[in-house]
């Protein structure tokens, strides 16, 4: 069976733990591989080597780094078919949106390219009589990313390309459901002349993610998974001293107004309520009519479009979307379908009990509406993470405005209209940390950044971007004066500009 090794110093790492877990094929639900997990004797040894890789690469001028990241884009591009492939194998998406996965990574690493700019400081001449001032940003050192298994190509790149850029060395603890592609990540890498020991791959469970979190070489944390984990990292790097993101989990609403173009609607909530299975935090499980015209009018397109989604195994090409990722989680949505209709909610499509022919043990789950959802109910509070769409009705735009607002989870959010006013209002009020009009995705390009408020980010720096550049770096401000003559009396108060 195909074993799957750390990747430290520029190489595979066998470990000597005798410690796997199991990778499976979501298609068949057969085990296909089998992953090492890491001891904290070895996350040291990672750390190290780290340190001793970090020097030389921090000492390089920015813009030689920026050429390695440049020629990484263009390996990653070629090998975008292999990739892709290998990716849908462990994760289970199709593979067109596999691609996109990887695509969405390789744009942070474009940004990052830019890096010689983005770390330039600031500089006064003359701040003082003969005294300059200027600040330069310098790298943390060795920092961790944990990434979660939905996006197992995007994610890592998101650390990879923040913190290598930026001069650091990244240990990343990627998800032991889909390992290989960061490990592959990791190789191109090394093809494109990054120095050994600036990226390590260590793979565990909570043993090497603690051993992370507590190493006092670890400068800072990147996190994106659970609310409930990101909570646990939040709290744990903030008793050690440690800069942290810590991205959770999310329940993201779309707000359909009477103006709406149904079309577009019905269409663009097919892809962001099923697409990739429904595992995406970004993805649109929520959707609130306003009216009972707009209501009835979605619910029935989309009982009939949701009925000809094909669900297919993830090489399938005319396959919607593939398997969920695990049996315990196609296990967990279809509790969470059960809880819905327990709790009174109108199933109107079950996706529960779907099969595939000759791949009876997949881990499918066909597409699910439920409509009259109310707020009171836990299967609308909870983060459900699969292909289940929920309505919930709302008679006016305040009151559908007050639905994401008060929610306990604040990443995402969409508003459908051809109402700029309304449009605008509700962007400038909702407490949620992205917003899309007419968007049903909004995931922010490369240069902006991307975060969510309440339990979807426990952390006050954002993904990527110029936010991305700031949380790798420190700032050091330096005053100089060179005197010209005598320097005269020692002064005894603090220097001031009068």
């Amino acid at each position: 069976m195909r074993e799957i090794n750390h990747f430290i110093d520029g190489k595979s790492f066998t470990g000597a733990t005798g410690k796997f877990g199991d990778v499976y094929n979501p298609n068949t639900g057969e085990v296909q591989a089998r992953v090492q997990f890491a001891n904290e004797a070895e996350v040291a040894e990672a750390i190290e080597g780290a340190k001793k890789g970090q020097r030389a690469w921090a000492a390089m001028n920015p813009q030689r780094r920026a050429r390695v990241l440049m020629t990484y884009k263009t390996l990653v591009e070629n090998e975008m078919d292999s990739l892709a492939h290998l990716l849908s194998s462990e994760h289970g998406k199709v593979i067109a949106d596999a691609k996109g996965d990887i695509i969405r990574g390789l744009e942070v690493i474009e940004f990052a390219c830019g890096v010689p700019h983005l770390m330039k400081g600031e500089y006064t001449e003359s701040a003082g009589p003969g005294i300059d001032v200027y600040s330069m940003r310098q790298p943390l050192g060795v920092v961790a990313g944990i990434s979660p298994f939905n996006f197992p190509a995007m994610i890592p790149m998101w650390f990879m390309g923040m913190s290598i850029a930026t001069g650091n060395a990244l240990v990343l603890k990627p998800s032991e459901k889909d390992p290989s592609v960061p490990v592959r990540l990791a190789e191109l890498w090394m093809e494109a002349g990054l120095p050994e020991g600036v990226l390590q791959i260590i793979h565990g469970d909570k043993q090497a993610v603690d051993a992370l979190l507590t190493h006092e070489d670890i400068k800072a944390v990147s996190f994106v998974g659970s609310s409930d984990i990101a909570h646990y990292i939040a709290k744990t790097c903030t008793e050690h001293g440690k800069r942290f993101q810590a991205m959770g989990g999310a329940k993201n609403h779309g707000i359909i107004m009477p103006d709406a173009d149904m079309d577009q609607v019905v269409n663009d909530f097919l892809g962001a309520a099923f697409g990739s299975a429904g595992e995406r935090c970004m993805a649109l499980p929520v959707a609130v009519p306003v009216g009972k015209d707009t209501a009835d009018e979605f619910v029935a397109r989309m009982l009939e479009e949701a009925k000809k989604l094909r669900v297919g195994v993830s090489t399938d090409a005319e396959a919607h979307y593939g398997p969920v990722v695990s049996a315990a989680h196609k296990q967990r949505v279809e509790d969470y379908i059960t809880m819905g209709e327990k709790e009174g909610a109108d199933l109107l499509l079950d996706g529960r009990g779907f099969t595939l022919q000759g791949h009876e043990k997949g881990y499918f789950i066909g597409p699910t509406l439920f409509d009259n959802v109310k707020t009171n109910m836990k299967s609308y509070q909870d983060e459900i993470f699969g292909p289940v769409l929920q309505v919930v009705r709302a008679e006016n735009l305040d009151e559908a405005a007050h639905l994401p607002s008060d929610h306990q989870y604040g990443n995402g959010v969409a508003i459908f209209t051809r109402s700029g006013l309304a449009a605008r209002e509700f962007a400038s009020k909702v407490q949620v940390g992205m917003v899309g009009i007419n968007v049903p995705i909004p995931v922010p390009v490369a240069y902006h950044t991307f975060g969510g408020w309440k339990r979807s980010a426990f952390t006050d720096t954002n993904q990527y971007g110029t936010e991305g550049i700031r949380f790798f770096t420190k700032i050091k401000t330096v005053t100089q004066r060179w005197p010209t003559g005598d320097i005269g009396d020692q002064a005894f108060v603090i220097p001031t500009m009068q």
